[in-house]
């Protein structure tokens, strides 16, 4: 206790100190880190950093562990690469799942994991705004529960763990007011069966879009599909064995070019020219794309049979919205009963965290890119911004929490809370040690 005791005699003393928590409705202070966002990131984070003996908090905005994952994703949908790569640290997916656990097994998976190292994260907290006070050397990380209470965390380490996805991406397409038809982001679709018979437009060619219109297809909708950009279609498996785990295989013993054409050879042979049903392919090759930019191959499952066969109907992008119909940038015209936007999510990090040195204020990523963009100053982590995927956050889950964890040996020592205790009392605060 002699640091707690160092505090407490720098601090008793200190109106800017002493007025600052006078503005606090309800504190709680925190001796490891508090943790942003109960996705997978969030709980690798926490898992390695119990493993190593350093406890932590865990803030989701939602009710639920994995929220997108539970909420924000369609019924068919199933990890895209094996399930070897889509393990957390410390524990691998059960020996029955299958090559590509479907989403269920994976939302199974996540709560064995955090039942497993009692991972029991505070819902219904939204984080309002995180931000380092240099006065006292902490994060103080204000939320906003359910019910509109107020509360704020003083902690050493501060770990984001938001991720990629935080916030849907929902373009400004004009004409919308006018649509009348069904228009949702793909956040809000669920399965293809609502939508028999009908005529849907399916906007965005990545992954989800991609299997969105398969989903379609197989519930006897007629679905089309806008391509706006360039894009890489792979089989999702190639000689036997997955794309993704050959090619990492590969990239032991060959450079990433050789590579790449290797993968757009055997890709040609198995799926032919995609540049002829209107997917024309990037110049860079999928692996260097990845790399330089994080824009992910699409892995075909099937979709792209449905193309060739005129099932799925591509189309270049969208000029405007008419009255249940659709103008297209090439001129032409065509009449839809509803519009899925799978454009993609987008981080949200600029709106509640304070900093500008470690995030892009632009685009809410790491300004540092992988493999450095794990660690920031004044004790501030990412987990989860790789675009990597779940392979990357748990390479960010171990690096953060050995880091934490030589801070904690060199620094703590049971140094939990650098507030007075009867200050904490007289003002009747909550003050939860943990």
């Amino acid at each position: 206790m002699d640091c707690l005791r160092e505090i407490e005699g720098k601090q008793a003393h200190d109106p800017i100190f002493m007025e600052k928590m006078k503005k606090s409705s309800r504190c709680v202070c925190v001796p490891g880190p508090v943790i942003v966002g109960a996705g997978p990131s969030g709980l690798a984070a926490a898992a390695c950093l119990k493993e190593k003996g350093v406890p932590s908090i865990v803030l989701e905005r939602s009710n639920c562990i994995a929220s997108l994952w539970q909420l924000k994703t369609y019924d068919r949908l199933s990890l895209h690469l094996p399930k070897q790569f889509c393990e957390l640290p410390l524990m691998g997916f059960p020996a029955d799942f299958p090559t590509y656990p479907t989403k269920q097994q994976f939302v199974d998976y996540l709560e064995s994991y955090a039942k497993k190292f009692d991972i029991s994260p505070r819902f219904n907290e939204t984080v309002a705004q995180a931000e380092y006070d240099a006065t006292v050397r902490f994060w103080r990380v204000k939320t906003v529960g359910g019910k509109g209470e107020e509360k704020e965390y003083m902690c050493r380490w501060l770990v984001v763990a938001t991720g990629e996805n935080a916030e849907a991406v929902v373009p400004e397409i004009e004409g919308s007011e006018e649509f009348g038809g069904d228009l949702r982001h793909t956040s809000l679709y669920k399965s293809g069966e609502e939508f028999r018979g009908k005529r849907v437009l399916v906007v965005g060619c990545g992954n989800s879009g991609m299997e969105v219109c398969l989903d379609l297809c197989n519930h006897d909708a007629r679905p089309s599909l806008v391509v706006r950009d360039t894009v890489h279609v792979l089989p999702r498996e190639m000689l036997g064995k997955s794309t993704f785990g050959l090619s990492m295989w590969l990239l032991k013993w060959l450079p990433m070019r050789l590579v790449d054409k290797f993968l757009l050879v055997v890709s040609w042979l198995m799926l032919g020219d995609t540049a002829r049903f209107g997917l024309d392919r990037p110049q860079l090759g999928p692996l260097e794309l990845k790399n330089l930019s994080g824009k992910t191959p699409v892995l075909d499952v099937g979709t792209l049979a449905k193309i060739k066969s005129g099932d799925i109907e591509v189309f270049p992008g969208i000029k405007r919205l008419k009255d249940h119909a659709v103008e297209f940038v090439n001129g032409r015209s065509q009449n839809f009963d509803a519009i899925i936007l799978a454009t993609g999510y987008k981080s949200n990090v600029p709106s509640w965290l304070k900093e500008r040195e470690m995030f892009s204020e632009k685009d809410g990523l790491p300004r540092r890119p992988f493999p450095n963009g794990w660690k920031g100053e004044c004790g501030l982590y990412a987990v989860g911004f790789t675009k990597r995927g779940l392979l990357g956050a748990s390479m960010d889950a171990n690096r953060l929490a050995a880091d934490i964890e030589r801070c904690w040996k060199a620094e703590s020592k049971h140094c939990v809370c650098p507030f007075l205790p009867h200050f904490c009392h007289n003002h009747h605060r909550d003050f939860g040690i943990y």
